[in-house]
């Protein structure tokens, strides 16, 4: 399997903090279009049931030529009372896999975070205070057996998606999940440059444990200006401090020509979430991920 690219439904408005809470955002049939419109070759799932369910799930799938590469799933690691509530959405991932014939697609784990960290994105690079101590540490490791075993179970390979507003999210987590887990490592150019890493780093220290790529892009001075208002993540994503690739402060050129000397075969997932604005519907984002897939033929040659 060569890199093949792929996009996911937040580039287009629709995740979890999204569907069902706002009135814009686009219908699934209408987002898949547009990804195979633009040239991309699969999707992942967003949340549970946006694309649909069972048969329709996989009649959508087939209707717009795309593969279901990997689904979402956050889970209470270090928190075991959530964690037996969230191990119920695995499987509910896993059901719409099974639906949907897609027996390669990865479950991606995150942590499910906490009100404190999504307050403070990026804090954990420079404030370790903010992170787990070490029992919760353990719990997480048991967390995170747990949830893999659930998964191979059922045939599927899980990844871990560090992510901000997570536990996992500066690279000392990073490398703390690795050291204490054995699943793969889903490297995310936008929320590692976020979290306070380099994309071109994590590469060369993580490549051996890297099963999945979602490729963004993000705008540092958005960033500081939200922490400087103490505005929380959510508004970082209201105000779009992921952007279109290649305008924002991920070297991403550097990237791609370590990601094409590592060897890397496999999924490539664009993602630039959003929070629609009020008045906005789903042209200007169909437009710039199509803008996306392009740039990604002219600069990265996929």
């Amino acid at each position: 399997m060569t890199i093949r690219v792929a996009n996911a439904p937040c580039s287009y408005g629709a995740f979890e903090i999204t569907v069902g809470r706002l009135p814009n955002v686009p219908d699934a049939v209408e987002v898949l279009r547009a990804m195979a419109d633009a040239g991309y070759e699969g999707t992942e799932l967003g949340p549970p049931g946006y694309l649909g369910d069972g048969a329709e799930l996989r009649s959508r799938l087939e209707a717009a030529n795309l593969e279901l590469v990997a689904g979402y799933v956050p889970l209470r690691f270090s928190e075991p009372a959530g964690l037996d509530e969230d191990l119920a959405g695995l499987r509910a991932t896993l059901d719409a896999f099974d639906a949907a014939a897609a027996q390669r697609a990865m479950p991606v784990f995150a942590d499910g975070g906490s009100p404190e960290r999504a307050a403070r994105p990026g804090a954990a690079a420079t404030d370790r205070s903010v992170g787990l101590d070490e029992a919760g540490w353990g719990r997480f490791a048991d967390g995170v057996a747990r949830a893999a075993e659930v998964s191979r179970a059922r045939g599927y390979e899980p990844t871990f998606h560090h992510h901000t507003a997570t536990y996992v999210e500066a690279p000392w987590e990073i490398e703390r999940m690795l050291e204490l887990t054995d699943v793969g490592l889903l490297l995310d150019t936008g929320h590692l440059a976020l979290g306070g890493g380099d994309p071109v780093q994590g590469l060369r220290d993580w490549g051996e444990r890297i099963n999945h790529v979602h490729v963004k892009d993000y705008n540092r001075a958005i960033l500081e200006q939200v922490v400087a208002d103490r505005a929380g993540m959510e508004e970082a994503w209201r105000r779009r401090v992921f952007c279109e690739l290649g305008t924002g402060d991920v070297d991403l050129t550097a990237f791609f020509e370590a990601l094409t000397a590592s060897g890397y075969s496999g999924w490539l997932v664009v993602e630039q979430d959003l929070i629609p604005a009020p008045d906005e519907d789903a042209s200007a984002a169909i437009e710039a991920q199509a803008r996306n897939r392009r740039w990604l033929r002219q600069v990265a040659g996929l």
